[in-house]
């Protein structure tokens, strides 16, 4: 199994709205999900926390590309621009950092007109177990 069928079958919350890995390369990782009613808040644009695991299922693809199991330890997101119902949501993740232990990752949201819509960094932490794969795709 790839590294991208096994995240989008293994992260079962982010498979449950929809949310899925489109590429994975050494360092980089984009996720996408378009924009449904049940993904709308009460103020009836997307929800932030349909946008902040979309953008975490793509640093998830980046942080475990180098086969050890690495979680994610701290997140930080800025929201710039909402959601629209219909919205195709791109989150695209690059490794800023591949530390040994505490690799760092920029993570984008655009929409698919190329609007900034949310911008997250990511810290996680390298275990000590290998997470295999046949290939990252």
């Amino acid at each position: 199994m790839t590294l991208l069928e096994g995240l989008n079958t293994g992260d079962r919350f982010a498979h449950s709205i929809g949310a899925q890995l489109t590429e994975v390369r050494d360092g980089y990782a984009k996720a996408e999900l378009t924009v449904e009613e049940r993904h709308l808040n009460g103020a009836g644009v997307c929800q932030g926390g349909v946008m902040y695991t979309l953008a975490d299922l793509a640093f998830a693809g980046v942080a475990n590309c180098h086969g050890i199991l690495t979680l994610g330890i701290n997140n930080t997101i800025t929201f710039l621009k909402s959601g629209q119902l219909g919205d195709r949501i791109i989150a695209e993740c690059t490794e800023t950092l591949d530390h040994h232990k505490l690799p760092y990752c920029d993570i984008r949201v655009t929409n698919q007109r190329g609007e900034l819509l949310a911008a997250m960094t990511g810290l996680a932490y390298r275990t000590k177990k290998d997470f295999p794969f046949e290939a990252l795709m």
